[in-house]
């Protein structure tokens, strides 16, 4: 839960910028190509981010690297709600996407390295539930300033209640993530390290500490596990390059290939630039922030449902099934846009968000979290999340762009062309990893392998 605290900071930091666009827009005067560097700023910040903590979490471990992020985002809700031009706004925002790029990459593994490998599906899904939460809480507290700002009599309030929240209400729409960002900071000092990045570091007895206090039993042989995997892996180097080897080849390209699709797709252009869009179709501004809230709503709701199947059902079943529903809702989106029925419009924003929560959304970092060997792990998770960061910053710069110049329609038809591949890469070449422990999996892609890693192992745990 601690762990999972960084997706929530995650969410919350990404999505509070939704509601700040249109007031930070027509306070500075941002043309659209400064409207999404405003919006990429964070998400440029998040590459460099994940590119600094592969080597970072495998040097330090996982633990310092996530107290590092909460710090980075607490700097970012500070410096944000206080900045005094666009420039330092942009950097405020930036110094936050550090610490999201960070998190994002080692929350993750950290989980992935502490759970039981029947429970750990649902376990790494709480990372991406903790996600849906804080986007969630976002768009909530978003709609509530707006709506205090509007109606509150700040009569004799002080001018800086007048300036803080009603003059520039996108102020105290940042200076919100400063409580879970304070809390993130103080929780994240109370976790134990990974057991795995402790026998990797040669510190078995802190290991088997960590496993007994995780699992009710068995911690002796799971220590004996992570020391004979560690153990196959001592003579190869760990190095950042090392994830690139053609012996990787194989699970590298699918989890990359999963975190491009998952951005492609326009999952978050809908939470950034979803009141504009709920706007232009015909919802007030209160409205609008409402309507995001909804959606918000449905995207947690079917994370859960993520947790309580995805390691029944499997990882290629639900992946299916969730990027046709997609597809499919994508394109009614581009129907209806311009169409003045709102109901309608609304309705398949949330399923396409309901769709994506509950497969593309956590199953990406299911995969890669789980999909390398020990040694490479943190590289390959850290690679993965760089390539999911890229291709975001890449759609949140080009999305204004887009839909001024070819419009929305035809935007959310291109998305729907863009996640289409991902269809036929999961059925031909993912391997189903359900049921199966880390160091099983790493056969499938070995030369010598012998697994067939097509449909998930039942579990004999009740949900």
């Amino acid at each position: 839960m601690v762990s999972a605290l960084g997706g929530f900071l995650w969410g919350f930091d990404a999505i509070v910028i939704s509601g700040t666009i249109g007031p930070v827009k027509a306070q500075f005067g941002l043309a659209a190509f400064m409207e999404g560097l405003f919006v990429s700023s964070g998400l440029i910040g998040a590459v460099i981010g994940a590119a600094a903590a592969g080597p970072l979490s495998n040097r330090h471990g996982r633990k310092p690297n996530l107290c590092l992020a909460a710090l980075l985002m607490l700097a970012s809700a500070v410096g944000s709600a206080w900045a005094t031009g666009i420039t330092t706004l942009i950097m405020a925002r930036w110094l936050g996407g550090l610490g999201v790029g960070i998190a994002a990459m080692v929350c993750p593994v950290y989980i992935a390295e502490i759970s039981p490998s029947h429970l750990r599906g649902r376990m790494v899904t709480l990372f991406q539930f903790a996600i849906t939460i804080g986007i969630l809480a976002a768009l909530v507290s978003n709609a509530w300033i707006a709506r205090l700002a509007k109606e509150s009599d700040v009569t004799g309030a002080g001018v800086f209640i007048q300036w803080f929240l009603v003059d520039q209400t996108w102020r105290s729409m940042f200076a919100a993530e400063m409580i879970p960002g304070i809390l993130f900071v103080i929780l994240s000092m109370t976790i134990p390290e990974s057991p795995r990045w402790l026998v990797q570091a040669g510190r078995n007895k802190q290991a088997l500490s960590v496993l007994g206090k995780v699992l009710k039993r068995g911690s002796d042989e799971e220590l004996l596990d992570i020391q004979k995997a560690v153990s196959r892996e001592a003579s190869e180097t760990s190095s950042f390059s090392e994830v690139f080897n053609p012996r990787y080849r194989k699970p590298l390209v699918i989890a990359l290939l999963l975190s491009i699709f998952s951005q492609f797709s326009g999952i978050n252009s809908i939470f950034y630039y979803g009141p504009t869009i709920l706007e232009e179709a015909g919802f007030g501004a209160t409205g609008a922030l409402g309507g995001m809230a909804t959606i918000g709503f449905f995207n947690m709701i079917f994370t859960v449902i993520a947790i309580a199947v995805v390691d029944r059902a499997g990882r290629r079943p639900l992946l299916l099934i969730g990027t046709a529903g997609a597809i499919l809702c994508l394109c009614g989106m581009g129907l209806f846009l311009n169409s003045g029925k709102t109901g309608p419009l609304i309705v398949l924003i949330c399923g396409f968000v309901a769709f994506f929560a509950f497969s593309i959304g956590p199953i990406k970092f299911i995969f890669a979290s789980e999909i390398f060997p020990t040694n490479v792990r943190a590289h390959g998770v850290s690679v993965a999340v760089l390539v999911m960061w890229a291709a975001d910053t890449l759609v949140g710069q080009l999305f204004p762009m887009l839909r001024d110049s070819i419009g929305a329609p035809a935007t959310f038809f291109t998305f729907a062309a863009l996640l289409a591949p991902q269809l036929w890469m999961v059925w031909r070449f993912m391997p189903e990893t359900a049921g199966r422990s880390l160091e099983e999996i790493e056969s499938w892609w070995k030369p010598n392998g012998r697994a067939s890693l097509q449909a998930p192992v039942e579990s004999s745990v009740d949900p």
